[in-house]
């Protein structure tokens, strides 16, 4: 964000700004991605993580499409990256008060997909070794 733009709230510039569809159409676009959530509440639920730590937390994602997300987010201003070591280079990605500000959203999502959502039955058959 642009210090010069004269922005003290902290608050993300965007395009809609005015529009009451706004906030939700910009909520969806930050974290609309397949990973992005996953990733903003595997970084809530663990703090501060490096990339493999990441990539282990993860489950299921490839290096290119964590990077590229972590890239996405940063560039979003949702997460932070802080560079530990340069040899061996290491890194660590927390999120910004933006992301831990997404807390409630990443909860909510979480509740309703508990409640709302099952395995298709052949999936609970495959994952109990039936």
């Amino acid at each position: 964000m642009d210090d010069e733009a004269g922005d003290s709230t902290g608050e993300l510039e965007v395009w809609c700004a005015g529009n009451d569809w706004c906030p939700v159409t910009t909520t969806a676009t930050l974290i609309g991605k397949k990973w992005h959530p996953v990733i903003v509440h595997r970084l809530l639920e663990h703090g501060p993580s490096g990339f493999n730590e990441l990539e282990a937390n993860v489950d299921g994602i490839s290096s290119k499409v964590l990077s590229d997300s972590l890239d996405d987010l940063e560039a979003n201003q949702l997460v932070d990256r802080e560079i530990i070591s340069e040899k061996p280079f290491r890194v660590h990605y927390s999120l910004t008060d933006h992301g831990e500000a997404l807390q409630p959203v990443i909860h909510a999502m979480r509740d309703w997909g508990t409640e709302h959502l099952k395995r298709p039955e052949h999936a609970e058959d495959a994952a109990s070794g039936g």
